[in-house]
C-alpha cells in the first residue's frame, strides 16, 4: 500500500508523523561514525584502502580509530527529494524513468528508500519501502507543486508565489522527520536546480538537521534552461544561492554536486552515484573529549597517500543521546 500524506504546512508537523518502530540495531552511544569516499587525482573512486591508510582527528586531535569497514554491504537508507516547483515542469518524465532505474540496482534487501517530491509545499509519496515496485507507484504521482493562484509563477519570485520552492523545508524535514530513528548508512538524494524561494528554515538550519542525524546530501543539479529563458549555463535571475546552495549542503555533509549537461545525463550520474554508495568507507572511534554538551566538533580524516582526497562530512553535533 502507498503511504501519501502531506508533510507540510510546516509548521503544523510534529514528531509523530512519521513514527516507526524502534531500530533492532544497537550501537555504542559513545562512537563517532563517520561515513566516506576517498577520490583520486582524477577524481575517481578509491575502494581498496584499509585502516591503516588512514588518521583521524576531532577538533585537530587526533583519535584511536576503534572501528573501520568497507561500507558495501552495510544498510542503506536514501531519501529521494524531488523538485517538483513550475522551473522542473518539463524535467519530470525523465526524472521519474532514470530513479526508477537507480531504485532498481542499489537496493539491496537490507536497503530502504522514500520519495518526498516538494515545490510549494512538500509531500511524502512514499514511505520507507525495499520494494521498487513501490518506488515507482510512488515516481508515477509526481506531480507539479505550484502555490495557490500561481500555476505559471515564472522563475522570479513576487509576493504571490514566494513560497515556490521550499528546498531546505524539505531537507529539514527529510533529515529530522524521517532519517533521525533510522540506522546505517543515510543518503538524501536531491533532485533539483538548487532555487529556493520560501522556506521557513534556513539552510544552516537544513545542514545542522543533516549533520545531527549523519545524513549525506547528494545534490543533482539538474536545471530546464528554458525555464530561465536561456541555454545551458544561463544565469538565473530567479531566486537565490543555486547551485552555491546545493555544494555548500553537500560539502558540509560529506556530499557532492553532480551537474546535468550536455556530457553528463541523469542516467549518468545516477550510475555514478550508485557506484559511490557502493565505494564507501567507515570509521568509528570513541572521542578523547566526552562532553555531550551540543557543542560542534570539527572531523579531519586524513588518508596516507597525498594523491587522494577524502570526501567526508566536516563535524558532528556532540549531543546527548535521545536528544
Amino acid at each position: 500500500m502507498i503511504v501519501t500524506m502531506k508533510v507540510l504546512p510546516f509548521l503544523l508537523l510534529s514528531a509523530g508523523l512519521f513514527a516507526q518502530e524502534d531500530p533492532t540495531i544497537k550501537v555504542d552511544v559513545n562512537l563517532v561514525n563517520v561515513v566516506f569516499s576517498v577520490h583520486n587525482k582524477q577524481n575517481g573512486l578509491v575502494g581498496d584502502l584499509e585502516k591503516k591508510d588512514f588518521q583521524i582527528f576531532e577538533d585537530g586531535k587526533q583519535q584511536e580509530i576503534k572501528y573501520f569497514a568497507r561500507e558495501t554491504d552495510l544498510p542503506l537508507t536514501i531519501g529521494l527529494l524531488v523538485d517538483t516547483s513550475e522551473s522542473q515542469r518539463r524535467l519530470l518524465e525523465t526524472e521519474q524513468r532514470a530513479a526508477y532505474q537507480f531504485f532498481s540496482k542499489v537496493l539491496r534487501p537490507k536497503d530502504l528508500a522514500f520519495l518526498i517530491q516538494f515545490g510549494a509545499e512538500a509531500e511524502l509519496l512514499q514511505d520507507d519501502t525495499n520494494s521498487p515496485r513501490l518506488l515507482q507507484q510512488g515516481l508515477s504521482q509526481l506531480h507539479m507543486s505550484v502555490p495557490v493562484g500561481g500555476l505559471h509563477p515564472g522563475p522570479v519570485p513576487t509576493q504571490q508565489n514566494m513560497a515556490g520552492t521550499i528546498l531546505f523545508d524539505a531537507v529539514y524535514l527529510a533529515a529530522n522527520e524521517k532519517m533521525k530513528t533510522e540506522v546505517g548508512r543515510k543518503a538524501i538524494v536531491l533532485i533539483t536546480d538548487g532555487v529556493d524561494t520560501g522556506s521557513k528554515t534556513s539552510i544552516a538550519k537544513a545542514i545542522e538537521a543533516a549533520q545531527k542525524t549523519d545524513s549525506i546530501i547528494y545534490s543533482i543539479d539538474y536545471e530546464d534552461p528554458s525555464a530561465y529563458g536561456g541555454g545551458f549555463g544561463v544565469i538565473r535571475i530567479g531566486g537565490a544561492g543555486g547551485e552555491g546552495d546545493l555544494r555548500r549542503m553537500s560539502n558540509e555533509t560529506g556530499g557532492r554536486v553532480f551537474k546535468v549537461d550536455r556530457k553528463n545525463s541523469l542516467d549518468d550520474i545516477f550510475r555514478e552515484l550508485q557506484e559511490e554508495m557502493r565505494s564507501q568507507y567507515s570509521i568509528g572511534y570513541v572521542p578523547t573529549n566526552p562532553a555531550k554538551d551540543g557543542s560542534f566538533r570539527k572531523i579531519e580524516i586524513r588518508v596516507n597517500n597525498k594523491d587522494y582526497k577524502v570526501q567526508a562530512r566536516k563535524g558532528y553535533y556532540a549531543m546527548a543521546s535521545g536528544q
